[in-house]
């Protein structure tokens, strides 16, 4: 049996993509690429397809194919473009495992694509979830494809259970940094600009999880994807606020016990467990010293200032489309603010006028998902003009 596991890499020129291709490049010997895509950053793009030699890239920017293809035309690697070119290379034969680290909505469809086709998912994108976490998961069971978290509060939640699957979980302990703001109240909020919230204090993200991480919308998409990956009730899932980002996430257990996983704030441990699961490669990451941390400490939310993650529990407690509002309406508002349109409390306004005002279905088929993202971008978008 061949023990060599065939990647596809959604997203490779992104945060996630490129510490996955680090993963792969420290253990050449267990990880072929097959598939690498990207949306935008061609450039990127061509360079990882010459060093990682895959059978296929994808550009979705149409605009942009020409250049990729004219790039590696003598390099015997097959060049696509468009979205619809994503859901088409999750299902290659050669694929068993398809990282999904799409940034929102986007990831969606090709993630439901390749689990139809079984492959097994590290899933990175957990807006996946968050807008159609029901359906998600039980196509996985229906096809035998496991769901492997890389988030890195989903990941120590999953490491934290491995061996433990006979005991009933009491609750699940997300932590969250707080972000750059923690501590501030509302009227302190009022004149933030993009660039004092793109400076997260522990990790390096994108521009939309950064500002996400900001508003503790993140939190609150985490909370609605450890719903589906784990199994658990709303009421079994708490966020606490730990600003040095050590503990990644912890288990309760019915004996009152908990578990906790710790770390250095380093996205390649996370990303090379999912990859590796059920094995712990060896890794020469920097690893952690307690006595450089002689205070971990912790504090309640603050979810009067910084809405989003009221709203996301909210959200999950009626169920049907309103997660998918949700998403849908915070990635028009994170947009919006990052081209200074809105400002940053303005993001939670937009996301509850949606939620107000978007049509409600309570139990929405993939087609329902798609059409819900829609009219809430385009509702967003009219709340703010």
């Amino acid at each position: 049996m061949d023990k060599v596991k065939h990647i596809a890499i959604l997203g490779s020129t992104g945060s996630i993509g490129t510490q996955a291709l680090d993963v792969v490049e420290r253990h050449p010997d267990h990880f072929t690429v097959e598939v690498l895509t990207a949306q935008n950053n061609w450039e990127l793009l061509v360079q990882q397809a010459i060093q990682f030699k895959p059978n296929t890239v994808v550009i979705t920017n149409e605009d942009h194919y020409d250049k990729v293809f004219d790039a590696l035309d003598s390099r015997d690697i097959k060049v696509y473009a468009g979205d619809s070119a994503l859901s088409h290379v999750v299902q290659m034969e050669d694929v068993n495992v398809v990282l999904t680290a799409l940034v929102g909505y986007s990831g969606l469809v090709p993630t439901v694509k390749a689990i139809e086709s079984g492959k097994d998912i590290a899933l990175a994108n957990k807006e996946t979830l968050v807008v159609a976490g029901e359906l998600v998961t039980k196509l996985a069971m229906e096809h035998k494809s496991n769901i492997l978290p890389v988030d890195s509060e989903h990941s120590a939640i999953f490491q934290c259970i491995v061996g433990e699957y006979q005991n009933p979980i009491e609750k699940l302990i997300l932590t969250a940094s707080g972000g750059p703001f923690r501590g501030r109240k509302r009227e302190e909020l009022l004149q933030i600009t993009k660039e004092q919230a793109l400076k997260h204090p522990n990790w390096d993200m994108g521009a939309k999880i950064t500002i996400d991480s900001a508003t503790l919308m993140n939190k609150g998409l985490e909370v609605i994807e450890a719903k589906w990956l784990f199994g658990t009730g709303l009421d079994q899932i708490e966020v606490v606020v730990h600003p040095q980002s050590i503990i990644h996430s912890m288990v309760q257990f019915e004996d009152g016990s908990i578990k906790a996983q710790l770390g250095l704030p380093d996205m390649r441990l996370p990303i090379q467990y999912a990859l590796t699961f059920p094995d712990r490669f060896k890794a020469d990451y920097p690893r952690f010293d307690f006595a450089q941390y002689p205070q971990l400490t912790f504090e309640k939310p603050d979810t009067e200032t910084f809405r989003n993650l009221q709203l996301a529990y909210d959200a999950l407690g009626k169920g049907g489309n309103h997660p998918c509002i949700l998403n849908a309406a915070n990635e028009i508002a994170v947009s919006e603010f990052l081209k200074d349109k809105i400002g940053f409390l303005e993001i939670s306004d937009v996301i509850a006028d949606c939620l107000a005002k978007v049509s409600f279905v309570k139990q929405p088929s993939l087609e329902d998902f798609i059409n819900t993202d829609k009219e809430t971008r385009i509702k967003a978008l009219e709340l703010i003009k």
